[in-house]
């Protein structure tokens, strides 16, 4: 079968020519990339790519097709996607698909045949930009540029109100003791998941939902969800947080959570050079001397001198490769937020212990 050509153009201006996966068109949006070694389908189904073309760093995707399973949300997030070795058949027994339908099916276009390994190189050297694939304009360099320019910057993008349910919905066992209201700024269905092993009942609630509504409710805990873009430009989700803290009920964040407790408290956030996203970046937990194998997905972050200069605000987790701040948590309220995916399986499930702090802070409350 003859492969029909793709262009892969980065905003400032390298240039890579390779192969079409997915659906044929033009798509753009920030560039980063991913050095997981497997759960391509976790990553594209992830809210928190939406806006993003993902390069995997692991040189062979689509090996393993797709599975009902195995995703984050309903459908994938991505605003393309970036390989090096794409393969449009499988060999697992219970996949429900190949990748190359899942793609088509979804609208995603992407690119293959390319070196990651310079293109992941470049962006760590460079930092996030702006990119755009295409499988319409090979000859066409200029026009591609003008397309180009057209994809908003995500510094300053606020897209949690895009991708959040638009209605709350129930899960859980509803006879539970537990009541969590989850805010969904785009959050991971295994999150959900976590939370109801461990008895809670969750009613998740679009992004904007005030106060009010919630409480009419009667949940005993609050959970701020991950999700995409900056948190800086979201004010209505900040303002919320600052409600919810003063009901003095527990409150667990998890990525662009963690990033919205920081503000609600004056702490500020910032864009990251390349962000950190993979399986295997290592944590420590200051409170107990353990490090943690996690899975992360962020290209912001919280101002760690602010946080350490801040009266009322602790510093529970720091990230070994650049000393970041991981996890804080507030010293006059059962408060507390991390910027990775203790959900998530990077191999060892070494941070599911936040969810036991979470339900135990509930049942101390």
């Amino acid at each position: 079968m003859i492969k029909q050509k793709a262009t892969l153009l980065l905003a400032d201006g390298t240039v890579f020519h390779g192969s079409l996966i997915g659906k044929p068109g033009t798509n753009g949006g920030e560039i980063c990339f991913n050095t997981g070694m497997t759960g391509y389908q976790e990553i594209y189904t992830d809210p928190s790519y939406t806006g993003q073309i993902v390069v995997t760093s692991t040189p062979h995707i689509g090996n393993y097709g797709v599975h009902a399973e195995e995703i984050e949300s309903d459908h994938p997030c991505v605003a393309g996607i970036v390989v090096n070795s794409f393969s449009d058949v499988h060999s697992r027994h219970d996949a429900s698909g190949t990748l190359q339908d899942y793609l088509v099916n979804y609208g995603i276009t992407g690119i293959a045949d390319i070196d990651t390994r310079m293109l992941v190189r470049h962006l760590r050297s460079k930092g996030a930009m702006n990119a755009i694939i295409s499988s319409e304009f090979e000859d066409n360099l200029e026009g591609l540029k003008a397309e180009l320019d057209k994809v908003p910057d995500m510094n300053g993008l606020e897209l949690s109100s895009t991708v959040c349910t638009q209605e709350p919905y129930f899960v859980g066992d509803e006879k539970s003791d537990i009541k969590v209201a989850c805010l969904d700024f785009g959050i991971k269905k295994n999150i959900l998941r976590n939370l109801v092993s461990r008895g809670a009942y969750c009613k998740v609630y679009p992004a904007k939902t005030k106060l009010a509504e919630i409480q009419a409710w009667g949940p005993d805990a609050y959970f701020l969800s991950n999700g995409p873009g900056d948190p800086a430009v979201m004010e209505y989700a900040v303002d919320t947080v600052k409600d919810i803290l003063e009901t003095g009920k527990p409150v667990f964040g998890i990525c662009l959570g963690h990033q919205l407790l920081a503000e609600a408290v004056g702490i500020k956030t910032y864009k990251m050079h390349h962000g950190h996203r993979g399986l295997n970046h290592p944590i420590k937990n200051l409170l107990t001397g353990k490090s943690e194998i996690t899975s992360q997905n962020h290209g912001f972050n919280v101002v760690r001198e602010d946080t350490e200069n801040h009266p009322n605000v602790e510093i529970t987790h720091v990230h070994l490769n650049d000393n970041t701040v991981a996890g804080i948590r507030l010293k006059d309220r059962p408060a507390f937020a991390v910027q990775y995916h203790p959900e998530s399986s990077p191999g060892p499930h070494d941070s599911r212990y936040l969810f036991d702090e979470f339900i135990a802070l509930i049942d101390k409350n």
